[in-house]
């Protein structure tokens, strides 16, 4: 077993730094997609589409993204997408907090509450973002089907990411999902903000010696809707770079 250099810093084989970054991203990236479900404004295209099938099948929102998210990754097969740890945490650390927030975050009825969930919703969904694609252990399930399909199919990366959650925004507000100002405010704002933590959490890549690049992972929410988001969450960054192991 090959012995460390005197004076050398030790470093753990487990990434606790990057372990830490993943879950609390998910982890907020559900929190704040609840708290945009609370807001009542309008949600992210893929919310939209959760929600309504929310109300038609009985369950939860979160378990619903929960499910989604599953059969999303299904998908990933005949488009050849390998899933990190990122990506199955994704599936199931979103729709729980959805859920685990909703249950003790009340619904409120005054604008002047509302609008503010809203903003602060959408300004921790970035950060959210941030957080869970900077962490390196792969897209979520929604981001990777974009990307998969990218480089599957040679088109665009905004083309087909548009046409996909145009899809699940119709499909939504057909089911009956919230499609408001909140969506519009989402759609404008979550690129610029998740670049803008992008860069804040950017973390050096091992192997690059003193170049620091974010690396973009397709982006669960998605959020993260039209990202993460929601779950993100769901990502708006361009093309996918390599995923470092645990």
């Amino acid at each position: 077993m090959p012995s460390r250099p005197a004076g050398a810093p030790f470093r753990s084989p487990v990434p606790y730094r990057r372990l830490v970054r993943l879950y609390a991203g998910l982890a907020l990236y559900g929190f704040s997609d609840a708290l945009l479900i609370r807001a009542h404004l309008g949600l992210d295209p893929w919310d939209v589409f959760h929600q309504g099938l929310s109300q038609h099948s009985g369950m939860s929102i979160g378990v619903v993204s929960i499910v989604v998210g599953a059969a999303v990754l299904l998908l990933w097969w005949p488009i050849r997408q390998r899933p990190g740890l990122g990506t199955v945490s994704n599936v199931v650390m979103v729709g729980t907090f959805i859920d685990l927030t909703m249950a003790v975050v009340p619904q409120y009825d005054a604008l002047a509450v509302r609008i503010p969930l809203m903003v602060a919703a959408v300004v921790l969904n970035g950060a959210a973002t941030g957080l869970y694609i900077t962490a390196r252990f792969g897209p979520g399930p929604r981001d990777g089907l974009m990307t998969g399909l990218h480089r599957r199919t040679g088109r665009s990366l905004r083309l087909i990411r548009t046409g996909i959650e145009l899809s699940v925004l119709a499909a939504g507000f057909v089911l009956g999902g919230g499609v408001g100002v909140g969506t519009v405010v989402y759609a404008l704002a979550i690129g610029p903000l998740a670049q803008f933590f992008l860069k804040r959490f950017a973390l050096p890549v091992p192997g690059e010696g003193a170049e620091r690049r974010t690396v973009e992972e397709g982006g669960e929410g998605q959020g993260s809707g039209p990202a993460a988001g929601s779950a993100g969450v769901r990502d708006h960054t361009p093309e996918p770079a390599a995923v470092d192991p645990i």
